[in-house]
Formats: C-alpha cells, sequence, structure tokens
C-alpha cells in the first residue's frame, strides 16, 4: 500500500498542507475529508468521542490512532498511559512528532499486551474490513484485556444508504455477504490507495459477535445519524 492516509497526516504535521484526501466507498461518490479535521481537538470531536475518551481508565491501547488526537488528549490532559498503534509508518512518525510517548507501527492482530482500555474509534471495527474476521479479531482484543478492561468502539448502521422497495425493504446487492461490507478508495495528491475493505457494523450484529466471545457488549451512547458507541468488557 502506498500509505496515502499517513502520508497526508505527516505533510499536514509538517507544514506542507495544500489539499485534502479524497474518499469513496462501493456505495458513496467521492468526498473530501479535510486533514484538519483529524487533527481535532477535544472540543471539535464529536459527542460519541468525548464520551469514549471520559470513560477512558487505566493503561490504555488506541487502536488505529491516525494522528493522535485521541491519544494526545489522554496522555496530557487525563494523564493516562496510552499506547498509540497503527499500521500506518508516517502516520506514526506525526504522533511521535505531536509529542506522544509511546507510538508503534503495527498491525494490532500482531500486537501483545495488557490494558484497561482499548479504543476503536472514528469506526475502528472497520478495518475487520469483513463480518467473517470480527470473531477473529475480537477473540485477539480479549487476550489484551485486564480483568476490569473494556474496549470501546463506535461504528454506524449503514442500511439507510440503501434504496427501499415498495413493500420497505431494502435493496441490498446480491454479491454482498452483509450489508456493511465496503470497498474503500482513498486518493492524495494525485495518487490512488488500492481499494481495501472496510466494516460497518450495526450494533445488534457487533452484540452478537461480542457475545459469542464471551464479552459483554453494553450500548452507551447513540449519535445523531445512525451511529452509535459501545463498550465490550470481559
Amino acid at each position: 500500500m502506498k500509505d496515502l492516509f499517513g502520508k497526508a497526516i505527516l505533510d499536514y504535521q509538517q507544514g506542507n498542507y495544500t489539499e485534502d484526501l479524497v474518499t469513496a466507498t462501493s456505495i458513496s461518490e467521492e468526498d473530501s475529508l479535510p486533514l484538519p479535521y483529524l487533527f481535532r481537538s477535544y472540543e471539535e470531536m464529536p459527542q460519541l468521542e468525548q464520551t469514549a475518551l471520559q470513560l477512558s481508565k487505566g493503561n490504555v491501547l488506541d487502536v488505529g490512532c491516525g494522528a493522535g488526537s485521541h491519544s494526545l488528549y489522554l496522555q496530557n490532559e487525563r494523564n493516562l498511559d496510552v499506547t498509540a498503534i497503527d499500521v500506518s509508518e508516517k502516520a506514526i512518525e506525526a504522533c511521535k512528532l505531536r509529542g506522544i510517548s509511546t507510538a508503534i507501527q503495527t498491525d494490532v492482530l500482531d500486537f501483545t499486551g495488557n490494558f484497561d482500555t482499548i479504543l476503536l474509534l472514528m469506526n475502528g471495527a472497520g478495518m475487520c474490513g469483513k463480518l467473517q474476521h470480527i470473531s477473529n479479531f475480537l477473540h485477539h482484543l480479549k487476550t489484551l484485556l485486564n480483568d476490569g478492561g473494556q474496549i470501546l468502539v463506535d461504528s454506524s448502521d449503514i442500511i439507510y444508504m440503501f434504496d427501499e422497495d415498495e413493500d420497505g425493504g431494502k435493496w441490498i446487492p446480491s454479491e454482498t455477504d452483509y450489508y456493511g461490507e465496503l470497498l474503500y478508495y482513498v486518493s492524495y495528491k494525485g495518487e490512488h490507495e488500492a481499494p481495501f475493505h472496510w466494516l460497518y457494523i450495526d450494533y445488534n450484529t457487533l452484540q452478537n459477535a461480542a457475545h459469542a466471545c464471551g464479552l459483554h457488549c453494553e450500548l452507551v451512547l447513540e449519535g445523531e445519524h445512525y451511529d452509535y458507541l459501545a463498550k465490550l468488557s470481559k
């Protein structure tokens, strides 16, 4: 992969901001993702993210940390011990430049440790790619949790994006195993990332997957647009 997300994040951090990321999915048109949004302050974050940061406790693992805005707040304002991880080398470089004490380039599935809070924000469960991978993903996260620990994850139910038929049902493409499985496209400064799979999981499906892994699942907060924050615990 070209790591265009990371390249854009590092450009912004180093003062080379000239244009935004462009994203699209297999069911939506191209849209601009402003780079300043990835560097937002706590006050600029949506309520779901603010709530997750207030619920965070103990030793925190920020999975898919991106530009590190969540980690930075927890480290500097909450004085928590935070480990920020991302598969993007350039994003991790930007996190270190921003002053995050522990920032590591790694895939969470290759990572080991013991944490009281695991954050999967900005639709962090999406990195599963497909619903069939959610069980292995949650089982691994469970091995990273201390007793009494929690996984805080937000996502969206994107059923609203599909057309209704005359009976009120939804038109779901037959080649899709689950309607929340999408292809995600990213371009930046004339370069195009190879499309990758991304998952938007509705709360009931997440709850069922969590229970199958021996995790309790609680709906913490619902957002204004089919999004939600959930807490998973042993």
